[in-house]
């Protein structure tokens, strides 16, 4: 009697994420009136988790969620205008990145590095969730 063997069935789950940390920029962002005329150092620390079902392809970029575009997108954003609150700012990253659907999850910090004396950095961080995601 030959004995079948059955292939165990693999099955994964996966979490992608890009991570973009310590991007620093100078803009031009705060309610005080030094903050409107001379740009600051901001710093950008991003998680965005991705569609997990994404299979990336060597040979095919638009297969994979590309860090040097949601830099690109930043900087371009940051660079634009002036910004009172970093509330503001991070709405308008939130809402430019979640253009892309592969996008499924952002947690964003973003931190002052210069104006307040005695601390490293102030600023907030925020996590946004695209709402037909759990």
């Amino acid at each position: 009697m030959k004995i079948i063997k059955f292939k165990q069935k693999r099955s994964y789950s996966y979490k992608r994420k890009i991570l973009i940390k310590d991007l620093v920029l100078n803009m031009l962002v705060g309610i005080h009136n030094f903050e409107k005329k001379k740009k600051q150092r901001v710093r950008f620390n991003l998680i965005i988790n991705i569609d997990q079902n994404l299979i990336p392809n060597d040979k095919d970029l638009k297969s994979i969620v590309n860090y040097e575009q949601i830099i690109k997108i930043i900087t371009k954003i940051t660079s634009r205008k002036h910004y009172l609150l970093l509330e503001t700012l991070a709405e308008k990253i939130f809402f430019k990145l979640f253009e892309n659907p592969r996008i499924k999850k952002i947690l964003l910090r973003i931190e002052k590095l210069d104006i307040i004396k005695n601390a490293t950095s102030v600023g907030i961080e925020l996590e946004k969730t695209r709402s037909n995601e759990h």
